[in-house]
This record gives structure tokens, sequence and C-alpha cells, in this order.
């Protein structure tokens, strides 16, 4: 998809109801899926965080960003993210965290970046994060500038491939959740984006499919 015709439909985007639930059960491991319907999270006292769905031309299409985050003693260890991280004190809200994180793990100019739209919130149960996500966009392409220490590498998808439905397989992993399940994920190149971030890219897909 062009990138001219993409921008050019910013605004449907924008004013599209949220697929929230909807979208996000298409993409959400079984054992996750007591989480998402009519769970009460005021228990746990999740941590709030945020993240960024990115979008810019480059060769003049379409693409949007998601990150590999690098081996850490963690449960999100190696896996493919967008990015973003926890609210920190200095945050006026979580639209500032998701600009402030991508500007600190990929070097983008927040100067460059218009917020869009928020998409559904989603909880995220073995790191007890509540995950607002952010539409931005960028006009010019960018030049990332990875933070080693937390991004390993990119994965720059365009809108097209995003909309492909061929990227939607079942596949057997090992999760915090059980070990060899199945589990519904994008396959991109042989990286295998599941969990949140299928779920995010899920209704990311849904709005634009009603629009484009």
């Amino acid at each position: 998809m062009q990138f001219e015709q993409f921008y050019n439909r910013l605004s449907a985007v924008a004013k599209q109801p949220l697929f929230a639930l909807d979208a996000h059960l298409k993409m959400a491991p079984l054992e996750r899926v007591q989480y998402l319907q009519n769970y009460d999270y005021s228990a746990k006292n999740p941590k709030a965080s945020a993240v960024l769905s990115l979008f810019y031309p480059k060769n003049g299409l379409a693409h949007l960003l998601l990150i590999v985050r690098s081996s850490y003693p963690g449960v999100h260890s190696s896996q493919i993210a967008f990015p973003g991280g926890k609210k920190e004190v200095e945050d006026v809200n979580l639209q500032q965290t998701a600009l402030r994180e991508a500007n600190e793990e990929v070097g983008i100019s927040l100067a460059d970046i218009e917020i869009v739209k928020q998409w559904s919130d989603l909880y995220i149960p073995p790191s007890n994060f509540m995950v607002s996500a952010f539409m931005g966009i960028a006009q010019q392409p960018q030049n990332f500038v990875l933070q080693p220490d937390e991004v390993s590498g990119i994965i720059e998808l365009s809108v097209a491939e995003l909309l492909n439905d061929s990227l939607v397989q079942n596949v057997r992993m090992n999760t915090s959740y059980g070990s060899d399940i199945s589990v519904p994920a994008f396959v991109i190149n042989d990286h295998i984006v599941w969990g949140a971030t299928a779920m995010i890219l899920s209704e990311i897909k849904e709005t634009f499919k009603s629009v484009f």
C-alpha cells in the first residue's frame, strides 16, 4: 500500500470504533481467554505501561515497526514487540510513556510523530502489566538507532503484508501458560509474533480492513 494512500485514510482510521475483545480473541492463546473476558484486574494492581505502533514510509510504501527484544532474564526476553515500556514518574501520561520509550529504544525523533489513535488496553498476566497502545505516524522515512541493551533488531512490516491473512498460523510453543501448546501467531519471515503483540496487531488489522 502506498504511504500517500495510507496517510490520506488516517482520519477514517481514527474514527473507527475499537474492535477490542473481538480482535484480541482471534489471536489469544486458549489459556489466556479467561483474562480477556470479564476478568477483574483490580486485585492484581497491574503496573501501567504503553507501547507505540509506529507507521512510516519506506520506499514509498506504508510500514509498521516491530522490535526484537534483547535477551535478558525476564518473561519477555527475545520476543517480538512494539517499542514501549513501563510508565515512569516523570511521564505526564501514557502517551508520553509510549513516545519516550520509543525514542529511547529505537531513536525516533519525538517531533516527527503524530498520535492518531489509542488502541484498546490489554492486560499481560505473566508480567502483570496493563498496556496502553497508541498509533503514531511519521511522514518521513525513519533512520532507527537501536539501544542494544533493549533491542537486538527490528522488523519493518508493510501494511500490505499485515493485511495478508496467510501470516496468521497456529504454532506450537513453550510459553508461561504451558509447554508445547498451540497458539495463534503472525509468522513474519521466521519470526513468531504472539501474545499481547499479536492481539494488538489483530485490532490494528481489523481496523484497517474496515477502512482500506
